[in-house]
């Protein structure tokens, strides 16, 4: 495989996780976050996102690494990323969980705004993450001249 080809592959690889979160997460903008079970789904969502980003960034390392790429970096890059991110979003979308939960049974208002907006600055992230990743292709894929 050419090297060129190998960078393509392993930014494909990347993209995946990325896209398909970008199309699974705004459906929960119509669902109020108020409800544990769907506050729980959207953590999963955000868990199994984590997840699959740091195992694609790891296979489009290798992928890169096989190929005799020095660039292999930026695959490792994006796994660490997905491991720090993850270290940080998901205690905290733990603690905002158990608060919607107190807060329901207390006081039946809803105290879901500060999940909200983690939900949504994970989908900004993450939209600015592929956004990154999609501009790159062009740079990695180079017409033969």
């Amino acid at each position: 495989m050419k090297p060129d080809a190998a960078a393509f592959f392993a930014e494909i690889i990347l993209m995946l996780p990325m896209s398909y979160f970008l199309l699974a997460a705004p459906g929960f903008l119509f669902f109020s976050l108020d409800i544990p079970p769907v506050a729980r789904l959207l953590r999963g969502m955000f868990h199994a996102y984590f997840l699959m980003l740091a195992i694609a960034g790891g296979v489009g390392a290798l992928a890169l690494a096989v190929a005799g790429q020095p660039t292999f970096v930026i695959g490792i890059g994006v796994l660490a990323f997905a491991i720090l991110a993850r270290r940080w979003f998901l205690p905290r979308m733990d603690v905002e969980i158990g608060q919607v939960g107190e807060a329901d049974k207390a006081s039946g208002t809803g105290m879901g705004a500060r999940l909200r907006r983690l939900h949504l600055g994970g989908m900004a992230c993450n939209a600015a993450a592929l956004a990154a990743v999609a501009s790159s292709v062009p740079y990695v894929v180079v017409a033969p001249g």
